[in-house]
């Protein structure tokens, strides 16, 4: 069995480490936090009892489990893994400086990997002398749960390289999906317009956040409305990858933060973690479903179901991943209803362009631009699948 390294024993870290773990690997997780020790020993504990509780797990499993996870008190104690993931704060510099770090303490048969969400795994390869061995696996949290991995080369990535990667996570009964070392990747970039597109709506005044996200269930089929799920993420969390794409994608507008959700951040409304987002969580309270007429819960639901298709259809036309990949990410990663592409194809590639038509001749803005490849499907009557 390979040896795995883990960088960091937040959430998604310590979710990484059990997933190993699980699967056989010794694992060597570090993180130099004050307490990051008895918190990640104790909510690995937890977590355990949970399913121990509900008879997913056995006593002796989890001994078995808790005895591969090795926590260290330096970088240079998991130099002798085989693989090292890291899993720190979403900031470029933070990033770069840990593999400049682990570089020098590995063997140059270690495969470096970084969990990053939205930065360039080029970048971060660049801090290191061999980019060759360095790539992206993005699990998504929680990462024992959710079953997608998105799998990254920078541009120096060896074909090998992704390969083993590839099959060692897919060993570990995870859905892999290749992607481009673009902003956002597939998930994180495609599923931008159920986020911003909805808080546009309410900005304007055309619907409540209730009626935005009783329609996006009830009549979307959606798992979580964008508001209810926004509050669940995280909003400093989804702030933060919004501001990265835009910002990546050189301020293009179809990305573009809202004031809505940075006051929300200003004033510490981070959602169901701090018991307050966009909805009130304290004493039990949240989302409510609400009535809502069939007019206008289709209005909402063809407006933010036409941009997440503009994205996907754009994403696949700029050779992001294949079509495949990009609808079981949508599906496997965040849950929705139908791949994208497929739900296009339903719905009929001229009915989702005319609504991307409309709302750019009724805003004049380039947000709403339709993606060249659904001017030119709608215009030959094609699918996205025969």
């Amino acid at each position: 069995m390979l040896k795995i390294g883990v960088i960091g024993a937040g959430s998604m870290g310590s979710g990484i480490a059990e997933v190993a773990a699980t699967f056989g690997h010794s694992v060597i997780i570090y993180d130099n936090a004050i307490g990051a020790r008895d918190k990640f020993e104790n909510g690995l504990q937890r977590n355990f009892q949970k399913l121990i509780e509900k008879g997913k797990m056995t006593n002796e499993t989890a001994r078995e489990i808790t005895e591969r996870i090795l926590f260290v008190q330096r970088l240079q104690d998991v130099g002798e893994s085989d693989l090292v993931i890291e899993a720190v704060v979403e900031d470029i510099k933070v990033k770069k400086d840990i593999f400049s770090e682990l570089e020098q303490v590995c063997g140059h048969e270690t495969i470096l990997a970084t969990n990053t969400s939205s930065l360039s795994v080029t970048s971060i390869a660049a801090a290191c002398k061999y980019p060759e061995r360095v790539l992206g696996i993005h699990f998504f949290n929680p990462a024992t749960l959710m079953p997608l991995v998105e799998i990254i080369p920078g541009i120096a990535t060896q074909e090998i390289v992704v390969q083993q990667a590839r099959e060692l996570i897919d060993s570990w009964n995870k859905v892999t999906v290749l992607a481009k070392d673009t902003p956002g990747f597939i998930v994180n970039r495609i599923a931008r317009p159920f986020y911003g597109e909805a808080i546009r709506i309410l900005e304007e005044g055309l619907a409540t956040k209730e009626e935005i996200d009783t329609t996006m269930k009830k009549w979307g089929g959606f798992r979580m409305g964008p508001f209810e799920l926004m509050d669940f993420i995280g909003n400093d969390v989804n702030y933060a990858v919004t501001e990265t794409v835009f910002r990546e994608f050189w301020f293009d507008p179809r990305y573009k933060p809202s004031f809505t959700q940075k006051r929300l951040v200003e004033a510490g409304f981070l959602g169901r973690k701090s018991g307050r987002g966009y909805y009130d969580y304290v004493n039990g309270k949240g989302p409510v479903e609400v009535e809502v007429n069939e007019e206008k819960a289709l209005e909402i639901l063809n407006r933010i179901l036409a941009m997440l298709i503009n994205e996907a259809a754009d994403a696949l036309y700029l050779g992001i991943a294949n079509k495949e990949d990009i609808d079981l990410s949508m599906t496997k990663g965040v849950n929705y209803p139908k791949g994208l592409l497929k739900w296009a194809d339903e719905i009929g590639i001229s009915k989702v362009y005319q609504t991307l038509l409309n709302l750019y001749e009724t805003y004049c803005e380039d947000r709403y631009r339709p993606s060249p490849i659904l001017r030119r499907m709608a215009k030959n009557n094609q699918r996205f699948y025969a």
